[in-house]
């Protein structure tokens, strides 16, 4: 089959059907399946599916790189994460052609490793960087975002807050165990809501076709900085047909996380045989405490002022439901998440601040000193609730030749102090939504390399458009992938 669309916003070599499945050790006397002979010569690196493996540990990556263009669009950046604004964003102006990096995958370079301890028990790890194909950077989201700092809406380029903040280890950073029992993985790996989002979005979190992929506001529970976590502990079991998760995380802002405290659990199973298919579902809670949005902010209109680089925190609580069935070559996703966000735990007073994970100190109240804010206060007047909705399609029409189809929605309820939603767009409390279709084909051609050509249409309305130069944008994408 086809190489999947999984791991655009944090590649990992897991599939999407691999990745909220964790099966037991195999019996002794069960015949292990073959493995892929490992690379002997450049010809086999380039032409086979070998793997670059010696003594258990396996070096790979992927090289996703494109060309882009949108009817409403900003310049290329390669510290951003996807590089240009596939998805309609507030600096989104005039009508240009671009550099289109990591539209199905984000671009990785990685190591792994699977060392037997006993009989059913390996020691397991994965280092993993995501990076832009053609600046060669690490992704770099917050930085991104301060880049722009002072600068007006109408000349900003492509930014993106992420939880991609130029670490080496800015995809996952992970050991552990793995046994009958389940696996016990600690340090940076994904949150449960990011698994779910590769494994449930028909688009597989991919940056030019998927807004929940470009925009981590649904795998972070309401904030992309909180996909991943640097320090944490993550617990995985199958027992039968169903599964059991749950994720923790440890320690603050100061090693490098963007919250101070994270707790998630996950239910889920499978039903084989369902009308001739499977149907998987999940369900997944998450608490965020004291979580970083980093943004830019105030002076949005008139757009030829300066902006201000701000760190918004809050306490956010999560729902997510997803489903996914598949028949022959034919699998059917959807997914809803319900977010609530409150005023933070632990405000910072004027004149305090932190470093956030991409290395620019904060500030609150600092606008005159470093032009930086923190904003503890944008839920004080009330809760801000928000719904992402997805759903979609994908077909193997042959086995090296997938169509895929999506259709997202977000819906944000008035929230925090009344004001007169006449012109939504003029309040960013105003009830909003945002809506995007896409649609891709996806060819594989040899068996490290696909090639794919498609396109995306966002559109924002209310409160959601509050301060954008232009509520809406055409992306179509086309590019070449080379996975290893």
């Amino acid at each position: 089959m086809i190489l999947g669309l999984a791991g655009a916003a944090c590649a990992t070599d897991a599939s999407a059907e691999d990745i909220l499945v964790t099966k037991a050790a195999p019996a002794a006397t069960a015949k292990a399946p073959s493995q892929p002979l490992t690379c002997t010569s450049l010809e086999d690196f380039v032409v086979t599916g070998c793997p670059l493996t010696w003594s258990g540990i396996t070096v790979y990556g992927t090289i996703d790189g494109g060309v882009s263009w949108r009817s409403h669009g900003a310049p290329f950046n390669g510290t951003s994460a996807p590089g240009v604004d596939y998805l309609v964003q507030k600096y989104s102006r005039g009508p240009r052609w671009d550099l289109g990096p990591n539209g199905l995958t984000q671009s990785n370079i990685g190591i792994k490793g699977k060392e037997p301890l006993a009989p059913g028990w390996d020691f397991v790890f994965d280092l993993q960087a995501g990076f832009d194909p053609y600046s060669l950077h690490f992704a770099n989201g917050p930085h991104s975002v301060a880049q722009n700092a002072g600068v007006p809406l109408t000349s900003q380029d492509s930014n993106a807050d992420s939880s991609r903040a130029g670490q080496f280890y800015n995809s996952v950073g992970y050991l552990g165990v793995s046994s009958p029992y389940g696996t016990l993985t600690v340090f940076r790996q994904n949150s449960l809501t990011l698994d779910a989002v590769f494994a449930y979005d028909p688009m597989g979190a991919s940056y030019a076709f998927s807004p929940i992929g470009w925009q981590g506001i649904t795998c972070g529970a309401g904030n992309t900085e909180t996909c991943r976590f640097s320090t944490s502990v993550k617990y995985r079991v199958d027992i039968d047909q169903f599964r059991v998760a749950a994720l923790w995380q440890f320690g603050g802002y100061d090693l490098n996380n963007a919250a101070t405290g994270s707790y998630q659990l996950q239910l889920g199973g499978d039903i084989a045989n369902l009308a001739g298919g499977k149907l998987s579902l999940d369900a997944i809670g998450s608490y965020v405490q004291n979580a970083v949005s980093i943004g830019l902010a105030g002076n949005t209109l008139p757009a030829v002022l300066p902006q201000v680089l701000t760190a918004t925190l809050s306490n956010n609580t999560s729902v997510m439901l997803v489903g996914k069935y598949s028949n022959g070559p034919l699998k059917l996703f959807g997914g809803y998440e319900f977010i609530q966000y409150a005023p933070p735990s632990n405000p910072f007073a004027p004149g305090a601040g932190f470093t956030d994970i991409g290395g620019d100190f904060v500030c609150a109240g600092c606008v005159a000193i470093n032009n930086t804010n923190i904003n503890n206060t944008a839920f004080n007047a009330g809760d801000k609730l928000f719904h992402v909705f997805w759903t979609g399609a994908k077909y193997a029409v042959t086995d090296n030749l997938d169509v895929i189809g999506a259709y997202y929605h977000y819906d944000q309820p008035a929230f925090g102090a009344p004001v007169n939603c006449a012109n939504a767009a003029a309040f960013a409390n105003c009830h909003g939504t945002m809506d995007a279709v896409s649609f891709v084909v996806d060819w594989q051609f040899a068996k490290k390399f696909d090639t794919y050509a498609g396109v995306m249409f966002s559109q924002v309305n209310g409160g959601l458009a509050n301060g954008f130069l232009n509520r809406n944008t055409i992306a179509p994408t086309a590019g070449l992938r080379f996975r290893f």
